[in-house]
């Protein structure tokens, strides 16, 4: 049995352990309300953008534009695994990877060769460790992405994409559901669907009652301007969906080893009274053997 002095310094030791998981709890929470807000800030942007894309796609008679190529024969895919920088948030990162490569797994029994686009420290390491082929990676902005970072993210792909390198982009992330859930959710963003183009009834009826509307430049140039837009506002939706769910996954972890902390200081003072207890008892036999020897 550990000694009275052992088990004080265990318990010390853990509660100041609990102290750093409920800070970092607390930071997670303040840090998951900033990045639902962004999210609903930038549904609305999301929603008018494909219906500007939309709209200018029912003025366009044919359209053939390279990040709409969808190719007959598919020989490259690029998997962009999305994963943060940081542990200590629970399987958040090891599910997109497990993720991840089990499309890669599906993609070579296929004959399909498979190249990587490492966003995020973690998933980085885990890709190098394994020697992928990576095409690129991006660090250092997954717990507050910017605009600006997306951009970087889809020029890179469609770059790929555009030159023939690969014939299919697919982005894998954490989708937030809320701080105790997380859908990892596998999304093709290249080539572009073209069901972005297509309207509905209703719509057709309001541009008709609307009447004819005069582009300036053509619609296909505009749309040439808007796709690469609608690409980089995809990403950027994604990663504040990353960027949330790993903060949700943070915040119940801490949780998580704050409580297991508390119990395990729990069973530790009940060992530590047990022990004292047991030192205590012994002193008693002592001194009394030690009268009982005198007398």
């Amino acid at each position: 049995m550990a000694s009275v002095q052992d088990l004080k310094r265990r318990i010390r030791s853990v509660r100041n352990t609990r102290k750093i998981t409920r800070a970092m709890e607390l930071v997670a929470a303040a840090k998951l309300r900033r990045a639902q807000t962004r999210i609903e800030a930038m549904r609305p942007y999301a929603a008018t953008m494909q219906e500007l894309i939309a709209g200018v796609g029912r003025a366009s008679s044919s359209v053939r534009l390279p990040l709409l190529e969808t190719r007959e024969e598919v020989t490259n895919v690029l998997l962009v695994p999305l994963t943060g920088d940081r542990g200590l948030a629970g399987a958040f990162n090891a599910q997109v990877i497990r993720r991840a490569f089990a499309i890669e797994r599906r993609l070579l029994a296929e004959g399909v060769g498979v190249r990587w686009l490492a966003v995020g420290k973690k998933g980085r390491s885990t890709l190098s460790f394994r020697r992928k082929p990576v095409v690129g990676d991006f660090v250092g902005f997954t717990d507050r992405p910017e605009y600006a970072n997306a951009q970087a993210v889809a020029h890179r792909a469609a770059e790929l994409f555009t030159s023939g390198e690969v014939d299919r982009v697919v982005l894998v992330f954490n989708t937030y559901v809320s701080a105790l859930t997380q859908k990892v959710t596998d999304q093709d963003v290249l080539p572009i669907s073209p069901d972005i183009l297509e309207t509905s009834e209703a719509e057709r009826t309001e541009d008709a009652m609307r009447g004819d509307f005069i582009f300036e430049p053509e619609p296909e140039e505009i749309l040439a301007r808007l796709l690469p837009v609608y690409l980089e506002t995809q990403l950027y939706r994604a990663l504040l969906e990353s960027a949330a769910s790993e903060q949700g996954a943070r915040m119940t972890a801490m949780r998580n080893a704050s409580k297991n902390a508390g119990e395990l200081i729990d069973s530790l003072t009940l060992s530590m009274n047990r022990a004292r207890q047991s030192e205590i008892t012994q002193e008693i036999l002592e001194v009394v053997g030690g009268a009982e020897a005198l007398a």
